[in-house]
């Protein structure tokens, strides 16, 4: 009873947080950057029907004019990797904005608003999820952006995975691992995962997948992950350093 009823609570939040976003102002409502009259993938009608997912698509669109890659890769290349992401969602659109936020994020032109409305739909699918795993069996770890998974914390640690994470000093940052091979990692003392306990049910949904990088290094996947007891969220990278870092 206690876990379906914590569940509830996040699910009503997450609801409330997401209709707070879709009466944003309507200045919002701009673009996509494509004919929605030529629309023919789930993905663009998708778009096309929801006015700030138009608004994200116009802004990935202007972000990448500016856009140089990082690592001397190629612009086109890295483009054409983070629109199959998007298309691969298909019509599921906390799927799409995580695709579009990814893209954001990568153009290096992310506005707050965009990541509160990705988070504010991938905690609802998150939850969505949970309900249809209710006796949390484990899953294997998302391998697709906007895919959601459950697991259960194994490990909860300092950033170096020196101490555990309820004693550990604050400066020591914090680290979890979980029974489906994910991790998480932050330099800052995490909210969510210092509420947490090993063994916990947490459901992990992969929100962006590294795309401008040096060949062969795919570090820095970054998961939305609720802890269905303790009720804690955390979007953290699934390593200490991201692609191309020490």
């Amino acid at each position: 009873m206690r876990f379906s009823v914590r569940t509830d609570v996040l699910l009503v939040l997450a609801i409330m947080l997401a209709g707070s976003i879709l009466a944003a102002p309507s200045a919002r409502a701009d673009g996509p950057s494509f004919d929605c009259a030529k629309a023919s993938l789930p993905a663009e009608k998708a778009i096309c029907a929801d006015p700030q997912l138009s608004a994200i698509d116009l802004l990935v669109a202007k972000a990448y004019k500016g856009y140089e890659p990082a690592f001397g890769g190629d612009k086109r290349k890295i483009a054409r990797g983070l629109n199959a992401d998007r298309n691969a969602c298909k019509s599921d659109t906390a799927c799409i904005v995580s695709a579009l936020n990814n893209a954001l994020q990568t153009y290096g032109n992310a506005p707050s608003w965009v990541q509160d409305y990705n988070i504010a739909l991938i905690g609802k699918k998150a939850l969505d999820a949970a309900a249809r795993n209710p006796g949390n069996k484990d899953q294997p770890l998302p391998s697709a952006v906007g895919q959601c998974a459950s697991t259960h914390i194994k490990t909860l640690t300092t950033r170096l995975g020196d101490d555990p994470l309820e004693t550990a000093n604050p400066d020591a940052g914090s680290a979890a691992t979980f029974t489906n091979g994910g991790g998480a990692v932050s330099y800052d003392r995490e909210p969510g995962l210092a509420a947490s306990k090993v063994g916990e049910p947490v459901v992990m949904c992969l929100i962006a997948i590294p795309r401008d990088c040096p060949k062969d290094d795919d570090r820095g996947r970054v998961y939305y992950s609720i802890d269905l007891v303790a009720k804690g969220n955390w979007a953290l990278p699934d390593s200490e350093h991201l692609c191309g870092g020490a």
